[in-house]
Formats: structure tokens, sequence, C-alpha cells
């Protein structure tokens, strides 16, 4: 099997996964939104699949969840994620293999980790970049005014606990793939 049909095949099974998940927490909003489940398939994705896939997953899961089982509440939410976990995958497909060379350690934990935390952070601006324009542009609206202090609380504060348990949860799901040798990206 080629190396892009192992990747799109992991894509698709990641996708897969990100429908599902949410419904292990979406029972409980606040749960939901503290692990945010729609997070992990788009950054495991860009690190095991690499950049291209990574964003295309990253775009089309909040999307396609959001039209068809209603969450993320499409546009208003899904659109705005959208651009948020598309960067995730960008970035975290983009950035390991850099950071796997950089650290030129047997583990690539060390790598993972940095391309993890780098992508979380420049996918949560893009997010609220995004949600901003679309807010101007009139394509979604909003009950109060979007402010720093809204979008500092919404895509940093109100999110550290479920970036605390990515930087846990994703590099073992990656971590148990590679050491299976069923990373597309590195086999």
């Amino acid at each position: 099997m080629s190396k892009s049909v192992k990747k799109m095949t992991a894509a698709a099974v990641l996708l897969a996964v990100g429908m599902v998940l949410p419904l292990i927490t979406g029972q409980i909003q606040a749960i939901a939104r503290i692990i945010s489940p729609l997070h992990i398939p788009a950054l495991i994705c860009g690190l095991v699949c690499g950049w291209q896939w990574g964003l295309a997953l990253g775009v089309v899961l909040p999307i396609l969840r959001g039209l068809t089982m209603g969450l993320p509440p499409f546009p208003t939410t899904a659109l705005p994620m959208a651009f948020e976990l598309g960067a995730y995958g960008l970035l975290t497909g983009l950035l390991y293999p850099l950071f796997v060379r950089f650290f030129r350690r047997k583990t690539r934990l060390p790598a993972m980790l940095a391309a993890l935390i780098a992508a979380m952070i420049g996918g949560r601006l893009v997010g609220g970049a995004a949600r901003g324009l679309l807010l101007q542009l009139g394509v979604i609206g909003s009950k109060e005014p979007y402010t720093l202090a809204v979008f500092f609380a919404s895509y940093f504060a109100g999110t550290a606990p479920g970036a605390l348990i990515h930087l846990v949860l994703v590099p073992a799901v990656v971590t148990a793939v590679e050491k299976a040798k069923l990373s597309p990206l590195w086999y």
C-alpha cells in the first residue's frame, strides 16, 4: 500500500473518530468545552499524516459535524473552529518534522510537544482572528461584543485544561502509532 493511501486511510479513521468522540462527552457541555474532543483528531492527524491531511481534516471535521449532528453549532461555532483546527493540523504537520531534526534525540517526544504547543497557540490565534473577521463580515452573529478579553477568555483561559489534556493524550496516541510503525508520515 502506498504512503499516500496510508495517509488517506489514517485521516479517514481520524475523521470517523472526530465524528464519534464528542458523543462520549457531548451530554455534559461543560466537560465537552474543557476537553475539546474535536481538537484531538486534528492534532493527531497533523502529526501522523502530515500538514496536508491535518489541514484538510481540521477544516472539514467541525463543519461536517456541525451540519450533520448540530454540534458545534453551524455556522457560529463550526466556521471559526474550522480555521482553528485547520491551523492545528497544518502547524503540527509542518513543525513536527522540523522539530524532530532540530532536537536530534532518539525519542520524538520533545519535538512532538514543541509542535503541539506551537500549533495550539497558533491555532487559537487563527481561530480567534477568524471569529472576529466572520463577525465583522456578518457571516456569524454574537449576543455580546467580541473584545480582546472575550477572545482571551474563549481561546486561552477557558481552554487551558483541555490543552493540558491534549499535551498528555495526543503524544501517548502518536507515540503508540509510531512504535507500532503505523505512521504513514515516517514509515
